[in-house]
């Protein structure tokens, strides 16, 4: 693990810094199972909407109540430290709750991000930003990956 990886006592401390330089603090969230140019691409993106990017990252115990038992692929921790590594991310946390709204709650981002696929008015965490004066917003996707489709494709490459 490296030290961009933190518990939520330490990142409720750097936000408490952050806002005091008057720093835009963007968050986003996934399970990031499988790394993919998507992916790459929606952190690149969050991350041109502030300074300082923030990614929960679901633990392996709620992504399998949210994707089903099979899943995760890749554990909590090293989905964490390979988020955490990519260039635009400055720090990550994991979380074990199915949304993010505890973290978004002790966070308070400046700006909320989701991509897409997501309606603003259903984003986990809407009220808490914009009840402090916040923006939400979405990115849309150029890259139509994802890590079922992957998944679905090694399994048919490999059936024997």
């Amino acid at each position: 693990m490296n030290n961009y990886v933190k518990n939520i006592d330490e990142l409720i401390e750097i936000r408490k810094k952050l806002k005091k330089d008057n720093k835009k603090v963007v968050f986003t969230n996934g399970c990031f199972d499988i790394l993919h140019a998507g992916h790459v691409d929606y952190i690149t993106k969050a991350k041109e909407k502030g300074d300082v990017l923030i990614v929960a990252v679901n633990s392996d115990v709620s992504m399998k109540r949210i994707k089903g038992l099979l899943r995760p692929i890749v554990n909590q921790s090293e989905r964490a430290f390979i988020i955490s590594s990519l260039k635009p991310v400055d720090f990550v946390v994991i979380f074990e709750e199915d949304t993010p709204y505890e973290v978004i709650k002790m966070i308070v981002p400046d700006i909320l991000v989701k991509g897409e696929d997501w309606s603003i008015e259903n984003i986990v965490g809407r009220d808490i930003v914009e009840a402090n004066g916040g923006k939400v917003e979405t990115i849309k996707f150029v890259n139509c990956q994802s890590t079922t489709n992957i998944i679905k494709t090694v399994l048919e490459r490999f059936k024997e």
